[in-house]
C-alpha cells in the first residue's frame, strides 16, 4: 500500500517520540531535561544500566551510543512491537487520531509531484531574492531598513520583493523550463479570466518565505508596498504543499531553539517574528493570518508544553487571545497549556522591542500569566457585582467554562483556582470597613470599647470605655466552629455563607477560615495537609486542643456529621445574637453623645433577650442576672459591658 504524500511528515509532526519510547523504558531523571525535550534512558535494544539512549523529542529522532540504535518514532515502534512498516504507521496512527489513507496507486506520482512543487517554490524564493536587490526594489529596501531590518537580517530571513509586474515572475519561470501547470499548482500564478495569459499572484510586495517543519518553501505572505491596497498581507493559496491551518511561520527554526532552552513565544504576525529573533527570541512563531487553529495548537504543544502567548495590545489581539482560551480548555492535559504575555495597550512586539529592547520585553515574558487568570480578567474586568444576580450569573458563566476542561484533575484545579479569585474579589475583608465599630461608632481595640471623637467628655470619662466586651465569648465560639468543620469538611459547602460572612476577631481564625472555603469539597486529609502547609504543622493542634474546643462531643468524636451540622449551627446562632447586642451597645453610645434616652434600656433589654433564647445549654462560664423581666443569661464579658453602659446611662441622666 501506497500512502499519500505528506502523510508521514504528518504523522511524524503529531507524534511525540519521547510518549512512545516512555512506553518502553524508564527515564534517567538526572540526565533528563524533559521541558527541552532531551531524554535518555537505559536503551531497550541491548543489556545496560547506564543511560546511553538519546532521545531528542523536538528533531524527533533518537540514538543510542551503546549499540548505535537510531531512528524515528516509526522505526521504533517497527523494532519493539516486531511489525512491518506499515503496521506502525497503522498503530502511530491511531494514537494520534489520523484515519489511515484508503490506498491510493498514484501516491508516487503524487508524491514526485510534491517534489517538483517544491523545487519551483525554491526558484521564487531566489527570484524575490535578487527582485530586493535591484532598482525596482529600492522602496522596499528602505522601507526594511526603516523596520530597523539590515541586509544581513534580510539574508538571514530570506525577505525578497515580487515587482509591481503582472508576469514578472511568471515569465522568469517559464525561462527555467517550468511547466505552467507547476507554476498555478504552486500558487504562484493565476488564470486570466479573460482568457490572456496567466498573471502573478504577488506584485509589488515584500515577500516572506513560508517554510515546513523540514525546511522547505510551502508558501509566502506577502506585505503590499502601496498603503491603498485592499490586503494589507496576502498568503499564498492553498495548495498540495500548504494548508494555511497546519502551518506555523518559522516552526523549524523555533523548534530547534526551544530544544536548546529558549521559550516558544507566539506573536501575530512576520515581522514580529522576525523582531523577536533579532533580538535573540528565537523560538518565536506566528499563525499565517487567521486565530490559531486546534491544529496548530497542537503542533504548538509538540514544541514546547507551555507556549507563551503574545499577541498585540489592542482590542484585536485582545480578542483573538480570548478565542485562543475557548479553543483551548477542551484540549487541556496535565503540564499542557498556555501563559499570556500581555503587551501595553497599542503595542505589538515589534514595537516594544525598538521602544524598550529585549529585556523589556523579557520582562513581559518572565510574567506571563497562566490562563486561568485570564479567564478570570475576561469574565470580571469591567463588569460590577453588586447583587446576587450578577453574582450568580458570573458564576454560572465560569461554571460552563470549565466544564468544557475534559481532564478531571485539571478541571478539578481550575474549578479551585476560580474559588481563590472569586474569594478575593468578596471576600469578607472588604465587607469589615462597613462594621459598626468603623463607621464613627465607636471601635473595639485591644478587648476595650474606645468612644467616638466627638464624644460627649462624660461619656469618654466613663466606666464604659474601660469595659471588657463579649469578644472572648465570640473567640471561643469561631474556635469551636472552625475546629468541627476542618474535623468534618463534608458540611463546609453549607456553612460557605455563614464562614463568609464571620468577621473573626483572631487572625489565625481568619487564616483557618480562608483556608476552608478556598478549599471547599476536599477531603479532611487534604483540607489538614493544606492548613498544615500554609500556617504550620501546630495551627490545627493550638485549634483543637484548646480546652473548651477539645470538650465539644463531635470534635472529640469527628466524624458524626449530623452533630457537627448541629453544632455548629447553634454556635452560629449564638454568635448572632451576640453580635446583635454588640450592635446595640455602640448604638447606645453613640446616642449618649447626644443625650440619653429612654428607649436605650429597652432597646439593650430586646437584644440581652435575643442572647437568652439562643442559649440552649449550660455553660460553664454562664451566670445569670436580672434585667428587668426579661431575667436573661449573659456572658461574663456581655454582663460586664453591659453593666458599664446602664452605670453610664444612670449617670447621664443624673442618678445616684
Amino acid at each position: 500500500m501506497s500512502l499519500p504524500p505528506g502523510f508521514l511528515d504528518d504523522l511524524r509532526t503529531r507524534s511525540s517520540l519521547s510518549q512512545v519510547v516512555g512506553r518502553k523504558v524508564i527515564w534517567d531523571p538526572r540526565k533528563s531535561n524533559q521541558g527541552k525535550g532531551d531524554m535518555w534512558a537505559p536503551c531497550p535494544f541491548h543489556h545496560e544500566k547506564s543511560a546511553s539512549f538519546h532521545v531528542d523529542d523536538q528533531k524527533g529522532f533518537y540514538y543510542c551510543f551503546g549499540c548505535q540504535a537510531k531512528g524515528d518514532a516509526i522505526t521504533f515502534v517497527r523494532e519493539t512491537e516486531n511489525v512491518s512498516f506499515m503496521e506502525a504507521v497503522r498503530i502511530l496512527a491511531d494514537e494520534v487520531g489520523m484515519p489511515m489513507p484508503a490506498q491510493d496507486p498514484k501516491a508516487q506520482e503524487k508524491s514526485d509531484r510534491r517534489t517538483q512543487l517544491a523545487e519551483v517554490m525554491e526558484l521564487a524564493t531566489k527570484f524575490f531574492r535578487l527582485q530586493l536587490q535591484t532598482g525596482g526594489g529600492a522602496e522596499a529596501r528602505a522601507y526594511l531598513e526603516r523596520r530597523g531590518l539590515k541586509p544581513e537580517a534580510q539574508e538571514r530571513w530570506g525577505i525578497g520583493y515580487a515587482p509591481d509586474a503582472w508576469q514578472a515572475l511568471w515569465d522568469h519561470l517559464i525561462a527555467k523550463n517550468v511547466e505552467p501547470d507547476l507554476i498555478l499548482g504552486a500558487g504562484l500564478g493565476k488564470p486570466s479570466q479573460k482568457g490572456g495569459k496567466p498573471y502573478d499572484t504577488f506584485r509589488g510586495r515584500i515577500m516572506f518565505p513560508i517554510r515546513d517543519a523540514r525546511g522547505r518553501c510551502i508558501a509566502f505572505g506577502g506585505r503590499a508596498m502601496d498603503p491603498n491596497d485592499n490586503a494589507k498581507y496576502l498568503n499564498s493559496p492553498e495548495t498540495e504543499l500548504f494548508d494555511k491551518g497546519r502551518s506555523l511561520y518559522n516552526h523549524g527554526p523555533a523548534r530547534s531553539a526551544v530544544g536548546k532552552g529558549q521559550p516558544l513565544i507566539v506573536a501575530e504576525g512576520y515581522m514580529d517574528v522576525i523582531a523577536l529573533g533579532e533580538h535573540g527570541f528565537s523560538g518565536a512563531v506566528a499563525p499565517l493570518g487567521t486565530a490559531v487553529t486546534e491544529n496548530q495548537l497542537q503542533m504548538l504543544w509538540r514544541v514546547s508544553p507551555e507556549p507563551i502567548i503574545a499577541l498585540d495590545g489592542d482590542a484585536a489581539g485582545l480578542r483573538a487571545a480570548m478565542r485562543l482560551i475557548d479553543l483551548s480548555l477542551p484540549l487541556l492535559e496535565a503540564g499542557q497549556s498556555l501563559r499570556f504575555a500581555l503587551m501595553p495597550d497599542g503595542l505589538d512586539p515589534d514595537d516594544l522591542l525598538k521602544a524598550q529592547g529585549a529585556p523589556g520585553l523579557q520582562k513581559l515574558i518572565d510574567a506571563a500569566i497562566p490562563m486561568v487568570q485570564l479567564l478570570w480578567r475576561r469574565e470580571t474586568e469591567g463588569h460590577v457585582f453588586d447583587s446576587p444576580e450578577r453574582k450568580a450569573a458570573l458564576d454560572k458563566t465560569l461554571r460552563e467554562k470549565i466544564k468544557l476542561i475534559k481532564d478531571p484533575s485539571i478541571r478539578g484545579h481550575y474549578g479551585q483556582a476560580i474559588k481563590d479569585l472569586r474569594w478575593d474579589l468578596f471576600s469578607t475583608k472588604r465587607a469589615s470597613s462597613t462594621r459598626r465599630g468603623n463607621t464613627g461608632r465607636g471601635t473595639f481595640n485591644n478587648g476595650k470599647w474606645q468612644p467616638p471623637k466627638n464624644a460627649l467628655a462624660s461619656t469618654k470619662s466613663s466606666v464604659l470605655a474601660s469595659a471588657l466586651t463579649p469578644e472572648i465569648t465570640e473567640h471561643l465560639r469561631e474556635a469551636v466552629i472552625l475546629a468541627a468543620i476542618v474535623g468534618t469538611p463534608e458540611v463546609a459547602e453549607e456553612f460557605e455563607r455563614g464562614l463568609e460572612a464571620m468577621v473573626c476577631r483572631n487572625s489565625e481564625h481568619a487564616d483557618i477560615r480562608n483556608l476552608i472555603l478556598r478549599n471547599i469539597g476536599v477531603s479532611a486529609d487534604v483540607l489538614h495537609e493544606k492548613i498544615s502547609d500554609v500556617l504550620g504543622p501546630f495551627a490545627l493542634e493550638n485549634l483543637v486542643s484548646a480546652g473548651h474546643v477539645a470538650i465539644v462531643p463531635c470534635i472529640r468524636t469527628p466524624g458524626d456529621v449530623e452533630m457537627v451540622r448541629l453544632t455548629v449551627s447553634e454556635e452560629f446562632a449564638k454568635l448572632d445574637a451576640a453580635r446583635g447586642l454588640d450592635a446595640e451597645i455602640a448604638d447606645a453610645a453613640e446616642d449618649l453623645t447626644i443625650g440619653a434616652d429612654e428607649d436605650v434600656t429597652y432597646r439593650l433589654s430586646q437584644a440581652a433577650k435575643a442572647v437568652q433564647e439562643s442559649v440552649r445549654s449550660t455553660e460553664e462560664n454562664k451566670v445569670e442576672f436580672d434585667l428587668g423581666a426579661n431575667g436573661a443569661k449573659m456572658d461574663k464579658g456581655e454582663r460586664s459591658a453591659l453593666d458599664a453602659l446602664m452605670e453610664t446611662i444612670r449617670y447621664s441622666k443624673g442618678d445616684s
